[in-house]
């Protein structure tokens, strides 16, 4: 099995809805990662914290679109998304990790929120 964290991405696309980022690494993985996930998943402070106990889950994204996909040096992007929220630095690692967890990241997500009495269409943070 080839060492996914040498996998380089070959296209970063950006769909015309904004609702999805594909990227494709030089292994021939493909990764259609949804608009929702990539936000909720934001590996910024503001969502990630500075420890698991900081981890804020985010609500009300379900139709978050992508604004922007901004290059990083050599070794991730910056995606700006239409509720304001740019920090998060996403890296070609992060990103491969998401693509091949989605569902799980997922479902998870979906998890936290119903734990914490927040749902996809309404905003809220906790």
């Amino acid at each position: 099995m080839p060492d996914v964290t040498l996998a380089w991405p070959v296209e970063i696309r950006l769909p015309k809805d904004r609702r999805s980022l594909r990227v494709a690494f030089d292994d021939g993985r493909i990764f259609d990662l949804s608009a929702e996930l990539l936000r909720v998943t934001s590996p910024s402070a503001e969502v990630q914290g500075h420890s698991e106990a900081e981890r804020k889950t985010v609500g009300g994204k379900r139709n978050v679109a992508i604004l922007s996909v901004d290059p990083v040096g050599n070794y991730a992007v910056r995606l700006g998304f239409d509720d304001m929220h740019s920090t998060g630095i996403y890296s070609w690692a992060f990103l491969r990790d998401l693509g091949e967890n989605a569902d799980r990241r997922f479902q998870d997500y979906l998890d936290d929120l119903k734990a914490k009495g927040l749902d996809r269409d309404r905003p809220g943070i906790r």
